[in-house]
């Protein structure tokens, strides 16, 4: 007799997140390494030039967000604010959004309505990796993966997206150095 198996129909895929902000025009030397086991790049704006987001697409899927100082070229192919799912995630996507306690006029407005499970913005060129309790939110802001701004490390991140679950967060960091 032939036994009949009931299989479940939800085929879930782990996905690997690269994510910078802040490049400004800029692509650093290591980071097609750094993404090569990545399956998506996320960009969370001030790209500096089509040509850094042509350089990236050509790397591995990208998604993005135009910032302030990016030209109608990138912002006529990014949006302001970019929210989608990603596996079982929610992810709300903009460039200048703030962290935890002190978001945007914008992002707290979405915040109260429909906060987000991940939140990504860029803008500060300072590394966040905060949760916000009182909306049940992890907020990420990758620093500035750029030469140019206060910072004194260019940086990025890795992570994994894995069903709900956000996980094997990574910081890649290099001194930023003006002769690269």
């Amino acid at each position: 007799m032939l036994a009949l198996y009931a299989v479940n129909p939800i085929c879930r895929i782990m996905r690997k997140i690269g994510l910078l902000s802040d490049t400004h025009g800029f692509i650093h030397p290591e980071l097609e390494h750094i993404f090569k086991d990545c399956d998506e790049i996320w960009h969370a704006g001030d790209f500096g030039n089509l040509e850094t987001a042509d350089t990236l697409r050509k790397l591995k899927p990208l998604r993005g967000v135009y910032g302030n100082i990016d030209d109608t070229g990138i912002r006529s192919e990014f949006p302001e604010i970019l929210r989608f799912n990603c596996e079982e995630v929610d992810v709300l996507m903009i460039h200048i959004g703030g962290y935890p306690g002190s978001y945007s006029a914008k992002v707290r407005e979405i915040m109260r309505v429909r906060p987000p499970k991940l939140f990504i913005s860029g803008h500060s060129h300072i590394l966040k990796i905060m949760f916000d309790k009182k909306h049940n939110c992890l907020h990420l802001n990758p620093g500035a993966a750029g030469r140019y701004g206060f910072h004194k490390v260019i940086s990025m991140l890795r992570f994994v997206i894995d069903g709900p679950h956000i996980k094997d967060m990574e910081l890649v960091e290099f001194p930023r150095e003006t002769k690269l």
